[in-house]
Order: structure tokens, then sequence, then C-alpha cells
């Protein structure tokens, strides 16, 4: 197997489809290059979605070690890039469903405690992306998938599990407390 990211031979526009199908038949080089050509993208994604970039980083990975495994899956109908995209939202949506059902679990532990304070919360930021980062999650999560990412309200639904008035309200919300935030 060749390992070398520099012996791949043409521009990008046939490196993408050629680097998909060798990456597809086990060829690491490739996907190290697919790897590297789409990482800054997919960070940027995550670290809309999460708000954080330590676990941006973390989703990141698991977008590409998830790629990797699922890769035979990919058949070309959209671009690879788009592919990417859409794993790496379900990704972070997944994940964050997960989370939160650990951090309810472990409120309500936290709650029957006698220790309980609860933490204090950390005052708004003034620029854009730390406003973003504030927002709750279901809000930070579609006005992302709309506002940055371009989705329309039926696909957001679809991803997230909510209906597509949820993720108009959501957007509503998000919205207003990032003109509030940044007022």
């Amino acid at each position: 197997m060749n390992d070398r990211v520099d012996s791949i031979p043409g521009g990008p526009d046939v490196q993408g489809s050629d680097l998909v199908r060798r990456a597809q038949g086990g060829d690491r080089a490739a996907f190290r290059r697919l790897y590297e050509d789409h990482v800054g993208r997919v960070y940027a994604l995550c670290l809309r979605l999460t708000g954080d970039p330590e676990d941006a980083m973390e989703r990141t990975q698991d977008v590409f070690v998830r790629a990797w495994g699922n890769l035979g899956s990919f058949r070309g109908e959209a671009a690879f890039a788009t592919w990417l995209h859409r794993l790496a939202v379900n990704v972070v949506l997944t994940d964050r469903r997960s989370a939160g059902r650990r951090e309810r679990r472990a409120e309500a532990a936290a709650v029957m405690s006698p220790r309980y304070e609860p933490a204090p919360r950390a005052g708004l930021a003034l620029d854009l992306e730390r406003a973003i980062a504030a927002l709750p999650p279901g809000a930070r999560a579609v006005f992302v998938l709309y506002d940055v990412e371009g989705y329309r309200h039926d696909e957001i639904a679809e991803m997230t599990g909510i209906a597509t008035g949820t993720s108009k309200a959501q957007l509503h919300r998000a919205r207003k407390l990032l003109r509030e935030a940044l007022s």
C-alpha cells in the first residue's frame, strides 16, 4: 500500500473522485489526503455546532474515524465534501443527544446530593462566535445549520429529529438571543 501523499497525481478536481476511490480500496495515503483537504471545514462546522474547541476537535476526529469506517457506503451521488459534511452534522447531533442524557442523569444525582451548588454562569461574550457558542444547544444547532450552513428547515428537522415548526422557533430564539448578546 502506498503511504506517500505527495505521490498523488492530478489536479484538485481529478483528485477528489480518484482519492475517494483509492481510499475506498484501502489506500491510507489517499484517505490521509482527503483528511487534509477537508479537516479545516469539518472542524469549523463542529466548532460552530458544539461551541467548544476541545469538543470540536474530538468530534472532528470522530467524523474521520466514522468516514474511514463508512467509506464503502459513499456512492458518489453527492460530492464527497457534502457526504462528509452531513456525516459531521450527524456525529455532533448524535453525540449531543447522548451527552444530554448523561448530563440529565448527573444533574439528577447532583440534586440529590446535599453538597449540590449550581455552577456559575459565564457572562455573555461580545463577539459573534462566542455569542453563538453561548446559545442553548438546540438553538445553536438550528442557527448554524440554517444561517451558516444553508440547510432548509425540513432538512434540519430530519437531521435533528425535531418538527419543522420547532426548527423555525429555535432559529427565531437563536436570533433573538444573539441580538441581545451583541447589543
